[in-house]
């Protein structure tokens, strides 16, 4: 199933591009974070981390995509849009109240300050994020060290939580640049990657129908391996249903070595690969686009000028909110589709713990009943003390059903700042981009109308003058009508009861407590960000 957050026609679609890792490849959890994980110890331990922390194992149940590391303190934060805390823990040791408080007096973190606060939302900073959650863990608990509000004191020497940051960042990236994992992987690719033979099939009939792109960090060589091994069903494997041929047959066009984001700006040079040796030609490429030629480099007004097409002709797939999704929306305009691994995951809790979600619902409509025939005038204070601290049980059943740091997309009714970035540039959403093999190219998928808060509130022609508020009084007492008034926190208590009538949709199925939506004017759809965004409708 793929789902919807803005309406596209498939058939408006002229070229389908493509990133690699986590997207055409995807790589077997939890092995290739253990193996990744394993790498980032050792390399820690070669610049003089202590060795016990070799000891630690990778824990998938642990980590989530879109946490936040606070350099400052050690701590990993979950946090929803706007910086507001949803979850704290300082190495595997959750902080509640106090110790929030502590740390964050308003709970609350100023997310602009890319200093001290880091957003760990690839699939790649899962390894990452469980590794900060271990070495603070382990400085804590050792008796060599001295604990500090920012760090850890061995005699002379401190060690802040932000150089244990810079520490981790210079380890992924050494990993990752010196080649250790992809050597790794390549020498095991059937325990590492897989190996899906609808991938071959989808992108052929695609190529029937629009242009298709790869576009991915990775030099020539490892995508080479990768995309060999993807495409290979030379042993006979029944399943294939496309003929052999090479993977680069695929594509109309393959650059490598992209550098995103920076290649959703001014990019890099771009140069042509030698496919026999992987060796880059020397000079920027100028010419006309080659059938199955390699560059590297460039940027994505190269891949529109190489292809012919423009901003809202391309779909791009990819695995990276900032690097692929973002960035492609907000500089070039390109219609995006997140790949969210996750979601199988996501979509079972959802079905199996309904009751959950219910008993918050009933929650949320019990707390606004209390308020409903009370206004300014009244002295009475429900004691709402018994409701808040089920809601608070409820919310934590709910999180330690997906992982200990609870689902990717929310923290009991309150959406995640990952969730919200994949409402705002992902157009289009699903587990895989394989789910494109079971639509037409003709389909068209429509975004669900979302209704806001005081358009789900307030039925049409129900509207006491005194509910509009002064500036509306005078005209609704001329053309008005005569309406059923309804008290302020009565107009919640009839949202949550018109919510649990709702049913899961496209565009919906995560967020049963759904966001203020887009508007709806003259057949363009505008989303939260102000970009205006093509209903599918000629």
């Amino acid at each position: 199933m793929i789902f919807v957050n803005r309406s596209l026609a498939l058939e408006k679609i002229k070229c389908f591009g493509f990133d690699m890792d986590y997207t055409l490849a995807m790589y077997k959890s939890p092995d290739y974070e253990e193996l990744a994980f394993a790498l980032l110890l050792e390399h820690l331990v070669s610049i003089g981390y202590p060795h016990e922390i070799l000891a630690y194992k990778y824990d998938p149940t642990f980590p989530t995509r879109g946490l936040v590391f606070d350099a400052l303190y050690g701590n990993l934060l979950k946090v929803d849009s706007h910086g507001n805390l949803l979850v704290c823990a300082h190495g595997f040791r959750f902080l509640k109240g106090a110790e929030i408080l502590h740390y964050y007096p308003n709970k609350f973190i100023q997310r602009d300050d890319m200093k001290r606060f880091h957003i760990l939302n690839t699939l790649f900073n899962l390894t990452e994020a469980h590794l900060y959650a271990c070495l603070v863990d382990f400085f804590t608990n050792c008796s060599r060290y001295v604990n500090c509000d920012t760090g850890y004191k061995h005699g002379n020497l401190f060690m802040s939580f932000r150089s244990m940051f810079q520490d981790v960042r210079e380890a992924m990236d050494s990993v990752h640049l010196s080649g250790c994992l992809k050597e790794k992987t390549l020498e095991n690719l059937e325990k590492y990657v897989v190996k899906d033979p609808r991938v071959p099939l989808l992108l052929s009939r695609m190529k029937e129908v629009g242009k298709v792109f790869l576009a991915t960090n990775s030099d020539y060589n490892y995508t080479d391996a990768i995309m060999s091994y993807l495409f290979d069903f030379s042993d006979g494997d029944k399943q294939a249903e496309t003929p052999q041929r090479p993977w680069r047959s695929y594509f109309d066009l393959i650059v490598v070595d992209t550098r995103k984001p920076l290649f959703f700006a001014e990019g890099t040079v771009l140069r042509q690969v030698n496919t026999d040796t992987g060796k880059l030609r020397i000079g920027t490429y100028t010419g006309p686009l080659q059938h199955c030629a390699v560059y590297s480099g460039g940027s994505s007004d190269v891949v529109c000028d190489l292809l012919g097409v423009k901003g809202k002709d391309i779909l791009y797939m990819g695995d990276h909110i900032f690097g692929d999704i973002l960035k492609s929306k907000k500089r070039q305009g390109w219609r995006t589709f997140l790949v969210v691994p996750e979601l199988a995951r996501e979509l079972q809790v959802w079905t199996e713990k309904s009751e959950l979600f219910e008993e918050l619902r009933s929650l949320d409509l019990f707390l606004a009943e209390l308020y409903q025939h009370l206004d300014s005038g009244s002295s009475e204070r429900p004691d709402i003390s018994s409701i808040k601290r089920r809601i608070q049980k409820v919310t934590h059943e709910m999180d330690m059903c997906y992982g200990k740091m609870g689902s990717l997309f929310r923290c009991g009714s309150r959406q995640t700042l990952f969730a919200n970035q994949l409402m705002r540039y992902a157009d289009l959403y699903a587990a895989s981009f394989i789910n494109f093999l079971y639509y037409p190219f003709s389909y068209l998928f429509r975004a669900p109308p979302v209704l806001m808060a005081h358009e789900s509130t307030v039925e049409h022609g129900r509207l006491d003058v005194g509910e509009a508020g002064t500036a509306l009084a005078p005209w609704l007492a001329q053309h008005g009508h005569p309406g059923q008034q309804v008290g302020g926190r009565g107009l919640r208590s009839r949202r949550a009861e018109e919510s649990q009538h709702q049913q899961p949709d496209a565009g919906g199925v995560l967020c049963p407590l759904s966001p203020p939506p887009p508007f709806q004017v003259a057949g363009v759809r505008r989303d939260s960000s102000g970009e205006e965004e093509d209903d599918g409708e000629a």
